[in-house]
């Protein structure tokens, strides 16, 4: 699944089946993990954001995401999340992805991360602009070790150019 597939999903608490709101962004930390969910908020101008914990999403499919309850929601100060995938200050999105020998790969486009593993980040879909995406279409790179999330890009080792591949939906779980 895509992280940018979740953004917008109905957000529903199984105790009553009341939906709680839609996903605003997704929550993830250095280890290439997804750590939670921000659900839409009114407040525009706030420094706090409504987050609920991956370990309090029940299930998520391709039209909901299924929370305990209500109470599951936790309002968060934005200095405390780590990283974003659209939205805020450490966001993922767009970020360029750079080889550790200086090769610009491009930049993060999505986020895979497979069902059957639960909440870790498997590859990276990758844009090399409008016109190669259209010419050439996305690529996508696996995960792997010596992967990180830096300030301005995302570094990953050298030679992971031959690791890209062409980006294709295979990673749904």
């Amino acid at each position: 699944m895509k992280l940018q597939d979740m953004i917008g999903l109905a957000v529903y608490e199984v105790e009553e089946g009341n939906e709680v709101g839609k996903i605003a962004d997704v929550v993830l930390d250095s280890n290439w993990h997804v750590t939670g969910i921000e659900v839409e908020s009114k407040a525009f101008l706030s420094s706090h954001v409504k987050v609920v914990a991956w370990d309090d999403i029940a299930a998520y499919g391709e039209d909901a995401v299924m929370i305990r309850s209500k109470e599951s929601i936790m309002k968060t100060d934005t200095d405390h999340i780590p990283y974003t995938f659209l939205l805020g200050k450490n966001k993922l999105k767009d970020l360029q992805v750079l080889t550790t020998s200086g090769t610009i790969l491009g930049r993060v486009s999505d986020v895979y991360f497979d069902q059957k593993l639960g909440n870790t980040i498997v590859a990276l879909e990758i844009s090399d602009g409008l016109i190669t995406d259209l010419i050439e279409g996305r690529r996508w790179l696996p995960c792997s070790d010596g992967m990180s999330i830096g300030e301005n890009s995302v570094l990953v080792p050298a030679m992971s150019e031959e690791r890209l591949q062409k980006a294709i939906n295979i990673v749904n779980g």
